[in-house]
């Protein structure tokens, strides 16, 4: 297991299979069975990249790329991948609603995001939406693969982060709820950003903060005292692990809370 992706596992579910052809791992020397992946990007480049990298892997079948979501289903079905790359961010049909219909269709395919953006509130609707993965374009390539390949063995629940997402995102972590899942004794995961402890009044206050609001301006806005304000900004900042409010403003700019 590489040392810079983190794999944070849940519930055990029979074995997927896979694709049929097997090759010999560089590292352990075992047989392992290829994953087949396909590369949905609007940057050719980027797709062009993967497919050459991919190719040069043994253990992974490019089994074909998209440069828009539209038409995504049709192609799964042609192809049949493991593990199908979306990017967050592209032309055509909305990309989160795309890969819901492809989890509905296909629950056996797993989908990871990669893009250029590296945020909690992604990172929340990445999970959310039933991706098995976050990866930041400025990752290694070889990084990516590791967790590409991670991500089809693994069982189901997995959820792999590049090292840039865990980077920028050192908040995130595995929670195992108390609740049982029907299917496996073990307890269900969840992964919990920084972002999904605010409430919806901090996210409020810090949509305030981000847009260079005084804590008396804020607190006319929202028809509370200034100190209460203060009690909002204090809890903002001991949850995210802030310590300025320059910070925080920058933070809340980062994450699209609000706009420079």
């Amino acid at each position: 297991m590489s040392d810079h992706t983190q794999v944070l596992e849940a519930e055990q579910s029979p074995t997927r299979a896979l694709a049929r052809k097997k090759a010999i791992s560089p590292t352990t020397g075992t047989a392992n069975v290829v994953v087949r992946i396909m590369c949905v990007d609007d940057h050719a480049l980027l797709l062009e990249g993967m497919r050459v990298q991919m190719g040069m892997d043994p253990e992974i079948d490019f089994v074909g790329s998209l440069t828009s979501p539209e038409g995504l289903l049709e192609e799964v079905e042609r192809t049949r991948p493991d593990v199908v790359t979306l990017d967050v961010e592209m032309p055509g049909p909305d990309v989160f609603e795309t890969a819901d219909r492809l989890r509905q269709r296909f629950p056996e395919v797993r989908f990871a995001f990669i893009s250029a953006h590296v945020r909690d509130t992604l990172l929340s609707a990445v999970y959310r939406c039933g991706g098995s993965g976050y990866f930041a374009k400025g990752d290694d390539v070889g990084d990516i693969m590791d967790g590409l390949k991670r991500i089809a063995r693994a069982t189901r629940g997995t959820f792999v982060m590049g090292p840039k997402v865990q980077a920028q995102c050192p908040a995130a972590r595995d929670v195992r709820s108390t609740r049982r899942s029907r299917r496996a004794a073990a307890p269900e995961q969840r992964i919990i950003s920084s972002i999904d402890r605010l409430t919806s009044r901090e996210i409020e206050v810090l949509r305030h903060i981000g847009s260079g609001q005084s804590r008396v301006e804020i607190g006319k806005a929202l028809s509370r005292s200034p100190k209460t304000i203060d009690g909002h900004q204090e809890r903002i900042m001991k949850k995210l692990g802030i310590e300025s409010r320059a910070d925080l403003m920058r933070f809340a700019i980062r994450e699209g809370i609000a706009q420079a």
